[in-house]
């Protein structure tokens, strides 16, 4: 594990698919255990608190699987809320203008890092 200031190592990047497969990974959010996750789309990485904006439920229909059947948005499989995966922000269904809290994420050497910040932290040990 990477020292965190330069990011808590979450996966290699042949991990993540391009509008597919995504990775979770654990969390403290806001002082809670939680997850996070991390998805590509259109070449980019980016990483959310799995937590949808609409109930404060987990997203993925199975382990790591963010995305609707186009790969064009990321989907909560209890209500069906969408949302972009650039922004995080909704895009149709029950989250009406919310958006998902996203979580700092950056690919280098063919690794994937995630940067903890004031609300989201490592895991307690």
């Amino acid at each position: 594990m990477a020292d965190q200031a330069d990011g808590v190592l979450v996966c290699g990047s042949e991990q993540v698919l391009e509008g597919g497969r995504g990775v979770r990974f654990g969390v403290s959010a806001f002082g809670d255990k939680a997850t996070g996750f991390v998805v590509r789309h259109k070449g980019t990485v980016y990483a959310y608190l799995n937590r949808c904006a609409h109930v404060p439920i987990e997203l993925d229909w199975a382990e790591g699987e963010f995305f609707e059947s186009s790969g064009l948005y990321l989907m909560c499989s209890t209500h069906g809320a969408i949302y972009v995966p650039e922004s995080g922000f909704c895009a149709g269904g029950p989250c009406k203008g919310g958006r998902l809290r996203p979580i700092g994420v950056r690919e280098e050497d063919g690794q994937i890092y995630w940067q903890p910040d004031e609300f989201i932290k490592p895991p307690a040990a």
